[in-house]
């Protein structure tokens, strides 16, 4: 696939089926996300992948910040409630953390550092694309918050910046559009 393709043609899809897939292309999505460039190559990224079972921990995980927000429900309603948020982690048969852990270098700028794993997202969606499967990034408050990266383990320093959903798609991504880059852009050709 052509890469200008693979840009322009890549979709967000949250919807994909729940068959499994062949632990060997998750693994090409890994492999793709360590080449995102990266200052003094720290090589700042870690991931998780939640499988199968597994994807009980990432739910309990979302379980565990929904229950701040529970508070005054009965035991049915805020059962019902706590269901619906583990069953989060199960609208992909893959879900994979994408943490940052930034270099304590110091030289590093420690910006630069989550630039470099959101740039490593993004080659794993466009890997995915690449390879017919379906993928999203999703982010929001339930990733950044305490209890989630308490639950998946992480240290004080590390930072959960994703949470890559990864399945074959169940529907037919819209047709691209985008403003056109003329109508972003100013060109400085001389000095003034």
């Amino acid at each position: 696939m052509d890469v200008f393709e693979a840009i322009q043609n890549r979709r967000s899809i949250g919807k994909v089926k729940p068959d499994p897939i062949d632990k060997k292309l998750i693994e090409k999505l890994l492999e793709a996300a360590t080449w995102a460039p990266n200052h003094y190559r720290t090589e700042p990224w870690r991931f998780i992948v939640f499988t199968g079972e597994g994807r009980n921990v990432l739910g309990q995980a979302y379980a565990d910040v929904a229950k701040e927000v529970a508070p005054g429900m009965d035991e049915t309603e805020g059962e019902e409630f706590l269901q619906k948020h583990i069953a989060k982690a199960f609208r992909a048969p893959v879900v994979i953390a994408v943490v940052a852990t930034p270099s304590d270098q110091p030289k590093v700028v420690e910006l630069e550092e989550y630039g470099a794993v959101y740039m490593a997202i993004q080659n794993m969606l466009l890997a995915a694309h690449a390879l017919g499967l379906g993928a999203i990034c999703r982010t929001g408050a339930p990733v950044y918050h305490p209890k989630m990266k308490k639950r998946l383990g992480l240290n004080e320093r590390e930072m959960l910046l994703g949470l890559i959903y990864v399945g074959y798609p169940e529907v037919q991504p819209p047709t691209p559009s985008r403003i056109p880059f003329t109508e972003k852009t100013t060109w400085i050709e001389q000095d003034q």
